[in-house]
């Protein structure tokens, strides 16, 4: 038979453990399964950024979310949508790096595909590498509603195009 004053401590294991067991073992048996995190960013309550991967880690000492695997992001303040096969949510900072097969959409109509980006939230600018012997490209969607409008000086004149590869 246990002591009296042993009790309370082995209920608390066990309650912890019933606690932690179902996550543990979800984490185990679903390792697959898709998880979504919304973090809010500072100072814009309401304003939401999802990120939906097959795996999520959180620091919370250095506040960072690392996402691995089929990782989707939507910044609907932003009007940004993102794919990667990993992104990091570095809250601190208030940047987004996203690396592997990097796909952005912005406002519907502009996009980046790169190897790796960054994204500076409180700049609202990206910054693309390429993967090695690579480019970066980007579609942008260029008003030309004055494109008929006479000019005060002519476009300077394009250089040939050069293949690096």
């Amino acid at each position: 038979m246990m002591p009296w004053y042993q009790l309370p401590q082995l209920h608390m294991r066990r309650f912890g453990l019933a606690l932690i067991l179902p996550v543990v073992l979800g984490t185990i048996a679903f390792p697959m399964q898709l998880q979504s995190a919304t973090a809010q960013t500072s100072g814009q309550q309401g304003r939401p950024l999802q990120i939906k991967s097959d795996i999520q880690e959180y620091d919370a000492k250095t506040q960072v979310v690392t996402a691995r695997g089929n990782v989707q992001m939507v910044y609907p303040a932003r009007q940004i949508q993102a794919t990667a096969a990993q992104a990091q949510y570095f809250s601190k900072e208030r940047r987004i790096d996203f690396s592997g097969n990097v796909y952005i959409l912005q406002q519907g109509a502009n996009s980046i595909r790169a190897e790796k980006v960054t994204y500076l939230i409180d700049e609202g600018r990206f910054v693309a590498l390429p993967q090695n012997n690579r480019q970066v490209e980007s579609i942008y969607l260029v008003n030309d509603a004055n494109v008929n409008a006479p000019s005060a000086a002519p476009a300077p004149k394009t250089p040939p195009f050069k293949r690096s590869n």
